[in-house]
């Protein structure tokens, strides 16, 4: 998905969003650290110009909320949480990138709950990519990719990466090799390779005494029987 494209899910994603919430007033943005924040504030803008006015916009980092917390580092780095409205009684979109397995989303959960008693929560990612480990479905999705887990979804953006774009790449798998021709001369993409050289066996030569005999037995005459004689029994 190039930069063209996300910004039209994004416009959907927005426009669903107001659908279903009109009364911008009470209703919030939080992203999840750290390609959700800018999604979310993003999706924000797109919201306030059909609107007129944006929600609010939050940010969530769930490092400490992790329930592989006490593997990922000896010293994690956390980027802060910044929510600096209430959210008790509000309707609050998580925003993320993916939502692979759905624990980030368990984690955000659960930071969220400690900033207030929202009245509804709701999920809006840029890519599903399955896989689920939790019972947890966004609400809001721009693209559902079917992979495998050998696989990464990678989303940049261009207040963290420079550029808008979707990447879909195997996670520590090599390069296949050019296939070879059939002559076993040329592989693709002009590539030269050996031919494949013929081993051949070793003759086995006579030695020249018995090649001496052998024509000496071709040369003497042998004996026939005259013609109208018949041999005795």
């Amino acid at each position: 998905m190039d930069a063209s494209r996300m910004g039209r899910t994004l416009s959907r994603i927005a426009h669903e969003i107001l659908e279903r919430h009109p009364r911008v007033g009470n209703l919030a943005l939080v992203g999840v650290r750290t390609r959700g924040v800018p999604l979310a504030r993003r999706l924000a803008q797109l919201i306030g110009e059909t609107a007129g006015t944006e929600p609010a916009v939050g940010a969530l980092d769930i490092t400490l909320y992790r329930d592989d917390f006490t593997t990922i580092a000896p010293q994690p780095i956390t980027r802060g949480t910044e929510i600096l409205f209430s959210i008790d009684g509000q309707t609050v979109v998580l925003v993320d990138d993916v939502l692979f397995t759905g624990r980030t989303v368990r984690a955000a959960l659960d930071q969220l709950i400690d900033f207030g008693r929202p009245s509804r929560i709701e999920l809006a990612v840029l890519v599903d990519r399955g896989h689920r480990e939790l019972p947890i479905r966004a609400d809001y999705v721009g693209r559902t990719l079917s992979t495998a887990r050998d696989e990464a979804v990678q989303v940049l953006v261009r207040e963290e990466d420079g550029r808008d774009e979707i990447v879909l790449k195997k996670r520590g798998r090599a390069p296949r090799p050019a296939a070879a021709s059939k002559r076993g001369t040329t592989g693709n993409k002009g590539t030269r390779r050996p031919a494949a050289t013929r081993v051949r066996k070793p003759s086995k030569k006579r030695p020249a005494a018995a090649k001496a005999s052998k024509k000496a037995r071709k040369a003497e005459p042998r004996a026939t029987a005259p013609r109208g004689t018949r041999r005795r029994r």
